[in-house]
């Protein structure tokens, strides 16, 4: 009798794990969060199963997906644990988890192959028998057609003696899910595949939904290094004690904070005393806004910019009356932007999407863009190029060599383009003659150049971009204020200094005060 999962050879393993569990179980109790302290909070472990997962052959994209949906419904997740598909290891897991939490949620181990243990392993914790269930080998022979009992697939149907079928409900239409999800008591045993795994949540979300438990956040943004307001953070938390738990997370990558504080509470109205009290104590001048998608509402911000008869207000509206004079001239099928991932073309392909999608606000058509790929470009560059791409959804087209072997090869590869939008300025080299159009030189291929930007300054770009938050490279921030190829451009010596702690740094280009000197960061 195979389907009795060999209980003789596993009876010693079965009896390590729940003496193992009961122990474990006694030795947590003054500390588990589902103990008597919390006995209101519902509370869940996540139980992600698989080899593939702790080898690195597969990313866990599933315990970010659970922790998410199950925060939203009220329950608060303790654990997330990765193990492999090992039967005694499953096992011991599944025994104490299941007992210290309200829910156990497990993903991974359902198939027809060798390692597929989950089912077994469950069975082990509980010291239950697999069976076939009638109901589900029904199911798995109308799906596989006409099977036998030794068949492989009819493992799906092998589960633990007191397994219970729980069928969601398709959130859009209505229907019930053709294939149940299995719960043996507390836990839950869901599939790996995460497509398989969202859509089996979300049709069960009534099983784990907490009635009366909601919980609040709040975030923070601060420009200041980590280290410097530990302390005022470490004085807050224990004031604020078990009521709101207060997290720091540094962010390398981007342009307008160094840190994002995540304040957490089961009750709004502590929470929200708590980021007053939090926002009082920082330092002075440290907490910014964040915008957290600027791209969505780059139309109405530029245009209320250029509308605010500020002297960069007007500098907007003269580039935004250029961009739309092109558009006048050629249909979008016939103009594209030069996107380099400098600063320049940055503040350009923001005025562009913004005047695009205010004159064709329904059209669901790509920004053309132009890349003019160069040697041993910098990593942080082609790496912020590439989230470019996704946040304002361009069609990149990529090509290498000089300025006129790239608009050759655009011509043959791109015929329909008639028009290149450039983040030339003034102050660039070649520059001084130029119209904000102007077709290309005699023996180049024929292109209209247009330069809504050519009177713009240096401090000119930089103060579109960080008046409106439009992220940029992250180099900028590191000390370089042109950039080139990593064998050509290196931190601007203008913008060198040593902080408090001795430490040469070098302050981000938007701080540079001479705008003469922003070449010198090539060399």
């Amino acid at each position: 009798m195979r389907h009795k999962l060999g209980f003789t050879k596993l009876g010693r393993a079965v009896v390590r794990v729940r003496r193992l569990t009961v122990h474990l179980s006694k030795a947590t109790m003054s500390t588990c969060p589902s103990s008597a302290a919390n006995r209101d909070t519902t509370t869940a472990a996540i139980l992600i199963i698989g080899d593939e997962i702790l080898k690195g052959h597969t990313v866990d994209t599933n315990s970010a997906f659970l922790t998410r949906q199950l925060r939203k419904l009220g329950v608060s997740v303790q654990r997330v644990t990765v193990i492999p598909d090992i039967q005694e290891v499953i096992a011991k897991e599944v025994a104490l988890l299941s007992s210290q939490y309200t829910h156990l949620i497990t993903s991974g181990g359902i198939g027809p192959t060798h390692d597929d243990v989950t089912f077994e392993s469950i069975a082990m914790a509980f010291q239950e028998e697999l069976y076939p269930h009638p109901e589900l080998t029904q199911l798995v022979e109308e799906f596989f057609g006409g099977l036998d009992k030794n068949n492989a697939a009819m493992k799906l149907a092998m589960v633990p003696r007191s397994a219970k079928l729980n069928y969601g409900t398709d959130p859009q239409t209505g229907q019930l899910h053709r294939y149940p999800l299995v719960s043996v008591r507390n836990v839950y045993i869901f599939p790996g595949i995460p497509s398989l795994m969202e859509r089996a949540f979300n049709g069960l979300e009534h099983l784990f939904a907490c009635s009366g438990t909601t919980f609040h956040t709040r975030e923070v943004f601060v420009d200041a290094d980590e280290a410097d307001i530990a302390p005022v953070l470490t004085k807050l938390q224990a004031s604020w004690s078990k009521r709101v738990a207060l997290g720091s997370y540094p962010d390398w990558l981007s342009n307008y904070h160094r840190v994002r504080l995540v304040l957490d509470s089961d009750s709004q109205e502590e929470v929200d005393k708590a980021r007053t009290q939090l926002v009082h104590e920082l330092p002075k001048g440290s907490v910014v806004p964040l915008v957290t998608d600027p791209v969505s509402i780059a139309t109405a911000e530029v245009y209320t910019l250029a509308n605010s008869g500020t002297q960069l207000g007007e500098k907007v509206m003269s580039a935004l009356k250029i961009i739309e004079t092109a558009l006048d001239q050629y249909s979008t099928e016939e103009v594209c932007v030069g996107f380099n991932g400098g600063k320049d073309c940055t503040a350009l392909l923001h005025l562009y999407y913004a005047a695009l999608k205010r004159r064709y606000s329904d059209s669901k058509d790509k920004v053309k863009a132009l890349y003019i790929r160069i040697v041993s470009p910098f990593p942080e560059m082609e790496r912020f190029l590439q989230d470019t791409i996704k946040r304002y959804d361009l069609e990149l087209f990529s090509v290498e060599g000089s300025i006129r072997q790239a608009l050759s090869e655009v011509q043959d590869r791109k015929p329909e383009l008639r028009a290149v939008l450039m983040g030339t300025r003034r102050s660039d080299p070649y520059s001084h003659i130029l119209t904000p159009m102007c077709p290309t030189d005699p023996g180049w291929p024929e292109y209209m150049r247009v330069n809504p930007l050519l009177d713009w300054t240096y401090h000119d770009i930089w103060s579109f971009l960080r008046t409106l938050y439009v992220p940029y490279c992250i180099l900028y921030d590191k000390g370089y204020t042109s950039l080139g190829s990593m064998d050509n451009t290196c931190r601007n010596t203008s913008l060198q200094m040593v902080d408090a702690r001795g430490v040469t740094r070098y302050k981000p280009a938007y701080l540079l005060e001479n705008e003469e000197e922003e070449r010198n960061s090539r060399a």
